[in-house]
């Protein structure tokens, strides 16, 4: 099972409203509970078949726009809290990375211009390295997550800028 399919089926169970989900077959086990006032979630999975090489998965979710808050990443005189920013979120349960190893620079920082589809951060989930791709272009304003922190699904990693 691959992440997207994963994805659909965490959709589907919140569709559903089912409250437990179970799926073995030789290489792989996955186990889904949901609890009435949360998103569905993987609790325990399995995958005889991982081995470590990075997988790519879908583009994270650019949503709804909100004004940013100054925070230390971002310089008081560079946040204009007129202008609305659009959120790049986490599509899955897992670890952050801003880099693809701990000698390598972030993929991105504040301050850099950004398209559809260029790499944003990895998030470990289940033992596999995934890729997270934007969805928007403009200019990353802010970086909510610190590096190696756990995520949760639909989380806000990054503010951009669409208008730059």
């Amino acid at each position: 099972m691959n992440t997207k399919e994963i994805k659909e089926l965490l959709k589907l169970v919140s569709e559903l409203d089912l409250r437990e989900v179970r799926i073995k077959n030789k290489d792989f086990e996955l186990k889904i509970r949901t609890d009435k006032d949360t998103p569905a979630q993987i609790v325990n999975s399995s995958n005889v078949l991982s081995h470590g090489a990075p997988v790519h998965s879908t583009p994270a979710h650019a949503s709804s726009s909100m004004s940013v808050p100054e925070g230390d990443q971002v310089k008081p005189d560079q946040v204009d809290e007129t202008v609305h920013y659009l959120e790049i979120k986490s599509p899955m349960v897992g670890t952050f990375y801003r880099s693809s190893s701990p000698d390598k620079p972030p993929y991105i920082q504040v301050g850099d211009s950004i398209s559809k589809g260029d790499v944003v951060c990895i998030i470990e989930a289940m033992k596999l390295f995934n890729e997270i791709e934007s969805e928007v272009a403009g200019k990353i304003v802010k970086v909510l997550i610190d590096d190696s922190t756990p995520v949760e699904y639909d989380q806000v990693l990054f503010l951009v800028d669409p208008s730059a």
